[in-house]
């Protein structure tokens, strides 16, 4: 099938279609806009439909293209031995375990530990299984779907349920990153037009009540009561909180410098450029982090570790302490991560300025909190911080801190 791209350099429109093996463009001055493409999807659709039927005339398309004259001198032998198949049985392309290993080693140094790891499980287990002896030019449409609605079959890690559409995708990506990455270099339309991502679900954010927060914090054993003030009332993720350093507190500017994670036990640089920030202290922060530096100050660099100074365990406390605490408090049980929807409803719902909220939490705009929150933005706003802090004093009986807004 035919389709309609945009030129990357001058923005206009093309034609890319195959006709006797090759691939052929036909190049336009047309700005990309919803009117020209439609009137070149019914180009697109004719010459769909007289290629299929054995009726397409190069010139009559396209009268002064040059490539209707090497159509009208004629093909080699070889050319027309392979018409209307795909043009990897003329220029054979790599198989796709052999391709999969040189795309990885191009881009693991893009990624994390954590999404290394997954990305190489998902090829070594998922895919090369499938395609492994195929070569790319020669994966279809057709093996694609099949696959993902093998995918949809399949059981999850669980072994109850069967693999979610957010995991399918999840295994998709780097199979249209693979394809899309080989069609580029040898010159080939990939598979994968046309294949949407399956539907995820738009999951609703949980946040805990305020008066929910204090039953956790008052109920939760003491050597975890600072742990999880900070992870409530800052909005931290849990590997930056797992990465927190003592170097990175800044008491005498009331600051948390989030500068490193922690993810699957090993040390690295935050999820993205934005969420290196610097956070404002509420006074609850504050006074949780002086009584935490009394336990571990002094025996690791990490604020909140284990026995032996390391790290903590995700797992370890999600199944040790976090879900049993709950349990036992009658509360639904869910992911540690709504302590961060958790800070920032609580700060929407006092009123703080989106756009401190939005640096607090590592986002580059306040789209995101929108999108997320929405529900829960008042129609008022207040002072960066002020409101906050006399929600807590009213509410926890603490002393409110009011300090300068940075940058005010």
């Amino acid at each position: 099938m035919g389709s309609i791209r945009k030129h990357s350099q001058t923005g206009a429109l093309f034609f890319d279609f195959r006709y006797q093996g090759f691939r052929c463009r036909e190049y336009t001055a047309l700005p990309d806009s919803a009117t020209n493409r439609k009137k070149m999807q019914k180009m697109v659709d004719a010459i769909d439909e007289s290629i299929a039927v054995g009726t397409f005339n190069y010139r009559q398309f396209f009268p002064s293209s040059k490539n209707a004259a090497k159509f009208e001198r004629g093909l080699p032998a070889s050319a027309k031995a392979v018409s209307g198949t795909n043009s990897a049985a003329v220029k054979p392309t790599p198989l796709f375990k052999d391709f999969a290993d040189i795309w990885f080693g191009e881009k693991e140094i893009e990624w994390r530990t954590s999404h290394k790891k997954t990305v190489r499980d998902d090829i070594d287990k998922r895919l090369i299984p499938r395609f492994g002896d195929m070569m790319v030019g020669n994966i279809t449409k057709a093996d694609i779907l099949s696959f993902r609605a093998d995918l949809a079959k399949a059981p999850a890690r669980n072994k109850t349920n069967l693999l979610s559409n957010p995991r399918i995708n999840k295994i998709l990506n780097p199979l249209r990153q693979i394809l899309c990455e080989a069609a580029d270099r040898f010159d080939f339309r990939t598979p994968f037009d046309n294949i949407k991502q399956l539907r995820v679900k738009r999951t609703d954010v949980e946040p805990f009540s305020l008066d929910e927060v204090k039953k956790i914090i008052d109920t939760v054993r003491a050597d975890f009561k600072q742990y999880f003030t900070v992870r409530f009332f800052t909005g931290m993720r849990t590997g930056e909180v797992h990465g927190l350093k003592w170097k990175y507190v800044d008491f005498d500017r009331r600051l948390i410098l989030v500068r490193e994670t922690v993810v699957a036990g090993e040390e690295t640089d935050t999820k993205t450029m934005y969420s290196q920030r610097d956070i404002q202290m509420s006074q609850l922060v504050f006074d949780a982090l002086k009584e935490q530096e009394k336990s571990t100050r002094q025996v690791s660099p990490f604020v909140f570790c284990n026995r032996d100074g390391l790290p903590l365990d995700y797992k370890n406390i999600n199944n040790r302490v976090w879900k049993p605490l709950l349990r036992h408090l009658g509360l639904k049980v869910r992911r540690p991560y709504q302590c961060r929807h958790t800070a920032a409803t609580l700060w929407l719902g006092a009123g703080e300025n989106p756009e401190w909220i939005a640096r607090q939490l590592g986002h580059a705009t306040t789209e995101m909190l929108f999108r997320v929150y929405s529900r829960y933005v008042p129609n008022l706003t207040r002072r960066d911080g002020s409101a906050f802090e006399r929600l807590l004093a009213a509410n926890l009986g603490h002393t409110p801190n009011l300090i300068p807004v940075q940058g005010a």
